[in-house]
C-alpha cells in the first residue's frame, strides 16, 4: 500500500533535524485508501503465466506521485509546527506580559487604596483625639458647674439666716426695709441661679454623652480602617516569589453587601462630619458655661455688695437713731432731776407757807376774843384777813403747781422708759444686723469659688 513502511522511511530521510518532542501523545493516522486503475490497456498481458506478477503492482507514475504526496505532507506538517510554535511562544510571552501588567496595575491600585485608607484613618484619628480633648475640657467645665452649684449653698444659707435673724427684731424696728428687700432679692437670685446651673449641668452631661458616642463611632471606623490597612498592606507586598500564596477560586465573586468607593468614603465623611458637629456644639456649650459662670459670679457679688451696702446704711440709721435717743434720754434724765428738785422745792414752799398762815390765823383767832366794842373791824383786822386770803391763794397755787410738776415728772418718767425701751430695741436691731447678719456675711464665698474654680 501507499502508506507502507517504505514511504515512512523515505520521508524520514528528508528531515534535517529531529522533530521536537510533543506534549500531546502521538496516535496513528487513518490509512488512506487509493482506488487504482486496473491494467486493461492494449499493452496488458493476459497471459496466465504472468498473471500473479501483474495484479498487485503500481505504475511508476503512481509511485512517484505517492512519494511527492508524502514530501508535500511532511513540508506542510513542518510549516504548521513552526507556525504553531511561534504562536505558542508569542501567546506565552503575551500572557506573561499581561499577567505582569495586571499584577503591576493591581499593586498600584492597592497602593492608591492604602493612601486613601491612610488619609481617612488619619482624619478619623485626628477627630478622635480632638473630640476626646474637647470632652475633657467639657468635663472640666462641668466640674466648674458642680463646684459653682455647691458654692451657692453658702450664700443661700447666709441670706435665709439673715432673714430669719431679722425676724427677731422688736417693734417698731420690725420693718420691711431696704435690707429685707435686698435679702429677698438675693435669695430669689440664688434660687434662679441654682436652677440655671442644674439645667446647664444636665445639658453638659448630655453633650458629653453625645461626644463619647460619636467618638466611639469614629473609633470603630478607625479600628476597621487599621485592620483594612494591614490587610491591603499585606496584599500589596505579595509577589510571585511569595511563599504564602495559593489558589482561592471562590474569592473572585463579589459580595452583595460590599460598599462602593463612594459609599465607603461617604461613611467616614459622615462620621467625621457628625463628630465635628458635636465638637462645635461642645465648644459653644463651653463658651456658654464660661459666660454663665462669669455672669452668675458677678450677679451674686453685685447683689452681695448691694445687701452689704443696705446693711451698712441701715446700721448707720440705727446708730444715728440710737444716739439721738440717748441724747434725748440724757435730757430727759436731766429734766427729771430738775423736776424732782422743783417738786421738792414746791413742797418746801408749801410747808414754808404753813407758819405765816398759822400766825395770821392765830392773830385773827385771838382778836376775835376782844370784848364789846373793842371787837372792831379795824385796818389791822382787814389786813390780817387779806393776809390769810393771800396765803391761802398762794398755797393753792403752789399745790396746783406741785400737781402739775408731779404729772410732768410722771410724763418724764414714762418718756424715759419709752426712750430706754427704744434704745434697747435699737441696740437689739444693731446687734442683729451688725453682729449677727453682717458678721455672717463675711463668710460669703469669693468670686473664684462662685465661678467654680475652687
Amino acid at each position: 500500500p501507499a502508506g507502507g513502511p517504505g514511504a515512512m522511511a523515505q520521508a524520514g530521510v528528508l528531515l534535517t533535524k529531529e522533530p521536537a518532542p510533543q506534549a500531546v501523545p502521538a496516535s496513528d493516522l487513518p490509512v488512506k485508501v487509493y482506488e487504482m486503475a486496473l491494467n486493461t490497456g492494449p499493452d496488458s498481458s493476459s497471459g496466465l503465466a504472468t498473471a500473479g506478477f501483474r495484479t498487485a503492482k503500481y505504475l511508476p507514475a503512481e509511485w512517484y506521485q505517492s512519494n511527492n504526496d508524502l514530501y508535500h505532507k511532511a513540508s506542510t506538517s513542518c510549516e504548521q509546527g513552526e507556525r504553531g510554535r511561534a504562536e505558542a511562544k508569542e501567546l506565552a510571552e503575551r500572557a506573561a506580559a499581561t499577567a505582569q501588567r495586571a499584577q503591576r496595575d493591581s499593586t498600584a491600585s492597592l497602593g492608591l487604596r492604602l493612601r486613601d485608607i491612610h488619609f481617612w484613618k488619619a482624619e478619623l484619628q485626628k477627630e478622635i483625639e480632638e473630640l476626646d480633648a474637647e470632652t475633657g475640657l467639657l468635663a472640666a467645665q462641668k466640674l466648674r458647674l458642680e463646684r459653682a452649684l455647691d458654692a451657692t449653698e453658702v450664700p443661700y444659707a447666709i441670706a435665709t439666716d439673715n432673714l430669719q435673724c431679722r425676724e427677731r427684731r422688736q417693734p417698731p424696728d420690725l420693718v420691711s426695709d431696704e435690707v429685707e428687700r435686698e435679702l429677698l432679692k438675693e435669695a430669689e437670685l440664688i434660687r434662679n441661679i441654682q436652677e440655671l446651673l442644674k439645667r446647664t449641668l444636665m445639658q453638659a452631661g448630655n453633650q458629653m454623652r453625645l461626644n463619647r458616642d460619636h467618638k466611639e463611632i469614629c473609633e470603630m471606623d478607625w479600628s476597621d480602617k487599621i485592620e483594612t490597612y494591614n490587610i491591603d498592606d499585606k496584599c500589596e507586598r505579595y509577589s510571585n516569589q511569595s511563599t504564602n500564596i495559593q489558589f482561592h477560586p471562590s474569592s473572585v465573586k463579589f459580595e452583595e453587601s460590599a460598599s462602593t468607593p463612594e459609599t465607603w468614603a461617604k461613611f467616614s465623611h459622615d462620621n467625621i462630619y457628625r463628630a465635628e458637629r458635636e465638637k462645635l456644639a461642645s465648644i459653644n456649650l463651653r463658651a456658654l458655661i464660661d459666660n454663665i459662670l462669669h455672669d452668675v459670679s458677678e450677679d451674686l457679688r453685685m447683689q452681695c455688695a448691694a445687701v452689704n451696702e443696705a446693711f451698712a446704711k441701715r446700721c448707720e440709721e440705727l446708730d444715728d437713731a440710737k444716739h439721738k435717743l440717748e441724747h434725748h434720754l440724757k435730757k430727759i434724765l436731766k429734766e427729771i432731776g430738775a423736776q424732782e428738785a422743783n417738786i421738792a422745792a414746791l413742797k418746801q414752799a408749801i410747808k414754808d407757807e404753813e407758819a405765816p398762815m398759822k400766825v395770821a390765823q392765830t392773830r385773827l383767832y385771838d382778836r376775835s376774843f376782844r370784848p364789846n366794842v373793842e371787837l372792831c373791824r379795824d385796818e389791822a383786822q382787814f389786813r390780817l384777813t387779806g393776809e390769810v386770803e393771800e396765803l391761802t391763794e398762794s398755797i393753792e397755787s403752789l399745790k396746783k403747781k406741785l400737781l402739775e410738776s408731779e404729772q410732768s415728772l410722771r410724763n418724764l418718767e414714762d418718756t424715759r422708759m419709752n426712750l430706754e425701751k427704744e434704745i434697747a430695741v435699737k441696740t437689739n436691731s444693731i446687734f442683729i444686723d451688725r453682729q449677727k447678719c453682717m458678721a455672717h456675711r463675711t463668710l460669703y464665698p469669693v468670686v473664684l469659688k462662685l465661678a467654680g474654680y475652687q
